[in-house]
């Protein structure tokens, strides 16, 4: 899997924010529909979609919180994939890997098509992949990441799923600082625990298939 970070060499007529936003940015850029596009720190990153295992991942995921609203009538989300996410306040837009939204959010309360904002998200999941996973990571030298843009955005938590065999495991972080663009560490699992997330979650995820790039 490969991404590319622009850096000028596209002569663009709005930022890429604004083409984002409009849905218009691929196809000023002439990308493939099987390339996906994302606007992060101002840039955008263009990838392929991701590969299998992360696709395994995600689908883990999804059917530990679907059993979860099995179990319980009042479970209070709906869980979402790959939607488009408008960060406004800081000019980016992502897709990120799953998303946890308010069950009473009425998603199709107007016929045009739009994107979730930071204030409708409860919980995002980001599963990295080689060679972009500093994309969702913590910044390094103060560069901006979607770790800074959802902390900024006062999205309350993140869970990050990192399969870099240097570094596999799977971190919570919440208490959002908007003001500093940062997240606290709530808790980290390595690949094989049981990753107990808190309330108001108080979910139980495993992650025994869970495997770093490279089948390492």
């Amino acid at each position: 899997m490969s991404s590319v970070v622009a850096t000028g060499q596209w002569v663009l007529p709005e930022s890429p924010y604004a083409l984002w936003v409009r849905g218009e940015l691929d196809k000023q850029l002439g990308l493939p529909e099987w390339l996906r596009v994302e606007v992060i720190g101002g840039e955008f990153v263009v990838a392929p979609y991701p590969p299998v295992v992360h696709a395994l991942i995600l689908s883990d995921l999804h059917e530990t919180l679907f059993r979860a609203e099995s179990r319980d009538e009042g479970f209070p989300w709906q869980v979402l994939q790959h939607v488009g996410v408008d960060l406004a306040e800081v000019g980016d837009g992502y897709c990120p890997d799953l998303v946890l939204v308010s069950a009473e959010a009425d998603l199709l309360e107007s016929a045009e098509d739009r994107y979730l904002r930071p204030d409708e998200i409860s919980l995002v999941a980001e599963v990295t992949a080689y060679p972009g996973a500093h994309h969702d990571r913590r910044p390094v030298f103060g560069k901006a990441t979607k770790w800074s843009g959802y902390a900024r955005s006062g999205v309350p938590y993140y869970l990050l799923v990192d399969r870099d065999p240097r570094q596999p495991g799977v971190t919570l972080f919440g208490e959002p600082n908007k003001a500093e663009a940062a997240y606290r560490t709530l808790g980290e699992w390595k690949f094989g625990e049981a990753v107990r997330l808190p309330e108001p979650f108080g979910i139980e995820i495993d992650t025994d298939a869970w495997k770093p790039w490279g089948g390492a």
